[in-house]
């Protein structure tokens, strides 16, 4: 018995409501629709539909098998759909968006990189601190940073950064390092409000996740003018790690608390999920997610600094 066949006659059944129509829609026969859902149901070992003379009913075992055959079929049609992808140029917009400072560092180059590979695409990019609905404003692909909500769309993992918390060395040298979350209590802190207005710092002590209050100095929408007014040596920010990379190489901030930090958080290209995903979507998620593993494994501060 071919197995896929016999999963997509079983599937057109339930969506079609009777084993004739979906000897119709799939140009068959009724006789061969009836042995191959017999034979399945024999190779199961158990009862798929109940069948009467005017309706057919799925049972509970129908039911379960019925989402696995459609998530085997979708996945079997999505290999077949990216491999004959690949045999044809991709054309049209490409439309995408990513955090502001992560896009401008990182994606912004790859679409340009990727718009060089296909000269038959145009790229839109929006950069913006914010979750954007994929479908409400017409767009293909996500660079999303956190822990990403069950949904229709496909996510594949890219890299993780962590959230440090930085300071100038000149801030350190006149209000002392802290060196357990409590002592942010006595310092002062810059607080970056691009996604979300917090109340504290989720920060690691003793194994355990703890929210450390903060009173900023002084609260900014735009990383940019957190990081500036932390060299300035304003006072302490928390901020991912892709963010302060090149500063905390140059020395210009110091990473503290690093033995602190909660787990990191992962980096993922999302995009809908669709049994017809478009070549020119599939053709980018193909090319820029080796490109971006690679270029956010370079820059990513991969441990957290010794206690000093």
């Amino acid at each position: 018995m071919d197995k896929l066949r016999a999963m997509e006659v079983f599937v057109r059944i339930v969506e079609e409501g009777s084993l004739t129509a979906a000897a119709a829609a799939l140009g068959t026969s009724l006789t061969s629709v009836v042995r191959i859902l017999s034979s399945l149901e024999r190779a199961l070992g158990v009862r798929l539909l109940n069948r009467t003379t005017r309706r057919i009913a799925v049972t509970e075992e129908g039911r379960e098998y019925l989402e696995r055959c459609r998530r085997v079929l979708s996945e079997v049609e999505e290999a077949e759909s990216a491999l004959t992808a690949r045999q044809i140029r991709p054309v049209g917009r490409l439309a995408c968006t990513a955090p502001v400072v992560l896009g401008r560092l990182h994606v912004a180059p790859l679409v340009a990189g990727f718009l060089s590979e296909y000269p038959g695409i145009r790229a839109e990019l929006l950069l913006v601190d914010r979750v954007v609905d994929l479908l409400e404003e017409g767009l293909d692909v996500a660079v999303r940073i956190g822990h990403l909500p069950d949904s229709s769309l496909v996510a594949v993992a890219v890299g993780a950064t962590h959230r440090v918390i930085c300071a100038s060395p000149d801030y350190l040298r006149r209000h002392g390092t802290p060196r357990r979350p409590a002592d942010l209590a006595r310092h002062r802190c810059i607080e970056f409000t691009g996604s979300a207005r917090g109340v504290g710092w989720d920060l690691r002590e003793g194994g355990k996740l703890v929210r450390t209050p903060i009173e900023p100095v002084l609260s900014i929408n735009q990383v940019d003018g957190v990081l500036a007014a932390c060299v300035q040596g304003l006072g302490c920010v928390r901020v991912l790690g892709y963010q302060v990379a090149e500063l905390l190489a140059a020395g210009v901030l110091r990473r503290v608390l690093g033995e602190c930090e909660p787990t990191p958080v992962p980096i993922s290209v999302v995009y809908s999920h669709s049994r017809l995903l478009s070549s020119r979507v599939r053709a980018f998620v193909d090319w820029a997610v080796p490109r971006l593993r690679q270029r956010l494994n370079g820059v990513e501060l991969q441990q957290p600094p010794p206690r000093e």
